[in-house]
């Protein structure tokens, strides 16, 4: 039998349509149950809202007046499902959809005030809707922040130790050990402190947000700490090559004790707004 290729490519185009439609049917996973009141009575245009806690992808549907409702097309995962409806307390559950098919979960309500109804203010369900996107986005900041501010404290130990260590790296009292140890407490302070910048910089932005009070003064500081932490580390090895080389510190390299100084006093008023920030 002779076949054009134009009849070739059309039942080449409708098998990979008909395997797609398969296999999309064999892998969606829907979940599907009854809002009810109390009594066991259906609850009808109640909105449920279903999202996937690790996308943060919302899908949501309306029971009907039987009190059902179906989410289709759900990929396996774990979900928050929430469940409002006028004059019952609004419910929050999770679950988990583990293979294809349709997952069953009832969503028994309680008594509770009549919440506020936005649209007869004029809003749109649109407007009324919580982003599930900023939120996630939120939450990740704010994880974020609260690791810098954690690693932020434990940096002021090697800091501290660092500053102590300075006695024996400078002046009458430098010996070979003295100026190790020093220059080694200043790595590790470094190391820490960029770690502990990282978190603050890389920390997802939210729009239209703006710092007020200690936030203000803690950034502030930053402008003079961030500088000194570049400064200090590469005047120290300036100082440390001079004396190594049994020559007296001189130059510019003579600045490293007062911008050390600086640095960790700016630091530590910066660590000290945030933290006074919760009393």
């Amino acid at each position: 039998m002779d076949l054009k290729p134009s009849k070739v490519l059309f039942a080449a185009l409708a098998l990979a349509t008909a395997l797609n439609v398969l296999l999309n049917a064999q892998t969606a996973t829907s979940l599907a149950g009854a809002v009810t009141n109390p009594a066991g009575s259906p609850v009808a245009n109640a909105t449920i809202s279903v999202t996937n806690t690790a996308t943060g992808h919302s899908s949501q549907a309306q029971s009907d007046a039987a009190g059902l409702y179906s989410v289709q097309g759900l990929a396996p995962g774990a979900y928050t499902v929430s469940v409002s409806a006028q004059g019952y307390a609004p419910k929050t559950v999770s679950v988990t959809l583990n293979s294809p098919g349709t997952q069953r979960l009832d969503l028994p309500l309680a008594i509770g005030p009549a919440e506020p109804s936005l649209g007869d203010l004029g809003f749109s369900p649109e407007q009324t809707q919580g982003n599930a996107e900023e939120q996630a986005r939120l939450n990740k900041r704010s994880h974020m922040l609260k690791v810098h501010q954690e690693l932020g404290l434990i940096t002021l130990a090697p800091m501290l130790a660092s500053l102590f260590s300075s006695t024996g790296a400078g002046g009458r009292h430098s010996t070979a050990s003295g100026r190790a140890l020093h220059a080694t407490l200043g790595s590790v302070t470094a190391g820490m402190y960029i770690t502990t910048a990282s978190f603050a910089i890389f920390a997802p932005k939210v729009p239209g947000t703006k710092p007020r009070g200690p936030i203000r003064f803690h950034r502030a500081m930053a402008w003079i700490h961030g500088p000194g932490m570049i400064l200090t580390p590469l005047l120290g090895s300036l100082a440390d090559e001079q004396r190594s080389q049994g020559q007296k510190v001189h130059g510019i390299a003579q600045a490293h004790g007062a911008v050390a100084i600086v640095t960790a006093a700016a630091y530590g008023l910066a660590m000290l707004s945030v933290t006074l920030k919760k009393f």
